[in-house]
C-alpha cells in the first residue's frame, strides 16, 4: 500500500522545511515546493527517511504554478496539505515596486485561497484530509513598514477561521491555522527588512520549535494554534489595545534603522 501524501508549500527553508522534514519522519511521501532551485537540494534532507519525495520549483502566486503543483501528484490524493509559502514586502509602502508587493499579495493571498479551494473540495468529496495553513500573528497588528504583508496575513487568519466553521460538519477532514511570531527564518532577508530592531533581534524564534507547534496541533486537529507564549500574549493584547498604538509598536522593530538617523 503507498505511503500518505503530504504537499508541503515554501519548503525550501525554515517553518516548511521543518514541517516537511516532521512529515517525512512520519511516513509520508512527499511533494514539496517552492519558487526557487533550492527546493531541490532540501528533497535529498528528506528523502533520509526513506519516504518517496518529489521537488516542484513553481510560482505559487499564479495560477498556473499552482496547477503546476497540483499535477505534480499525477492523480494521487494528497492526505495531508501544509499551505506555508509566503513572501513579505519590508519598508516605506510608496516606495515599493508594484511587483514586488503585488507578489506578495498573490503569493500569500491568491495563491493560497485557490490551493486550499482545490485540494479541500477534493479531501471533503472523501471525507478524509488534513489541511495546515501558515497564518501569522502579525495578522492583528497593523503592519507598518510591513503593511503588505500583515495585511495579507490578517485575511489568511480570518478566511481560515471563517472556512473552518463552513467545514465544521464534515466528517474527517479538519484544517488548522499555524500562527507564528517572528522566526529565524530566511523571511527577513527576502523581505530586506535585515537592518530593522525585528530583523536583527536574536530573540527570534527557533523554525523547528513552530513547525512541531503546527504538527502537534494539525494532528491533533485544533483549529488553530499560536507559537510561543510572547505571541499568545501578544494576540490576547491585540484585542484590547488601540489599532494606532499597535501600528506605532510595530514601526518600532520593523521600521529601517537608516531612517530612524
Amino acid at each position: 500500500m503507498a505511503n500518505r501524501l503530504a504537499i508541503i508549500t515554501g519548503a525550501s527553508t525554515g517553518i516548511g522545511f521543518e514541517l516537511a522534514t516532521l512529515a517525512a519522519k512520519d511516513g509520508y511521501d512527499l511533494i514539496v515546493v517552492a519558487d526557487e532551485p533550492l527546493i531541490d537540494a532540501s528533497a535529498e534532507d528528506f528523502r533520509q527517511f526513506g519516504t518517496n519525495v518529489q521537488s516542484v520549483q513553481a510560482d505559487l502566486a499564479t495560477i498556473d504554478g499552482v496547477d503546476t503543483l497540483l499535477a505534480a501528484a499525477g492523480g494521487r490524493t494528497s492526505d495531508l496539505l501544509a499551505a506555508n509559502a509566503g513572501i513579505g514586502t519590508g519598508g516605506p509602502f510608496l516606495e515599493q515596486e508594484v511587483a514586488s508587493w503585488r507578489h506578495s499579495i498573490d503569493t500569500n493571498v491568491t495563491g493560497t485561497v485557490y490551493l486550499l479551494q482545490k485540494v479541500l473540495a477534493d479531501m471533503v468529496a472523501r471525507g478524509s484530509g488534513k489541511v495546515l495553513v501558515t497564518g501569522s500573528i502579525a495578522g492583528y497588528i497593523p503592519g507598518s513598514f510591513n503593511a503588505v504583508y500583515n495585511a495579507t496575513k490578517a485575511f489568511v487568519d480570518n478566511f481560515t477561521e471563517a472556512l473552518r466553521n463552513e467545514l465544521k460538519d464534515v466528517e474527517g477532514v479538519t484544517l488548522t491555522t499555524l500562527m507564528p511570531g517572528a522566526t529565524d527564518t530566511e523571511f527577513f532577508a527576502r523581505a530586506d527588512m535585515l537592518d530593522t530592531k525585528v530583523g536583527q533581534s536574536e530573540s527570534k524564534a527557533d523554525p523547528a520549535k513552530v513547525a512541531k507547534d503546527g504538527w502537534d496541533a494539525l494532528m491533533a486537529g485544533k483549529g488553530h494554534v499560536v507559537s510561543g507564549l510572547a505571541n499568545k500574549l501578544q494576540v490576547l493584547g491585540a484585542g484590547v489595545v488601540p489599532q494606532a498604538t499597535l501600528a506605532e509598536m510595530h514601526r518600532g522593530m520593523a521600521e529601517p534603522n537608516e531612517l530612524k538617523e
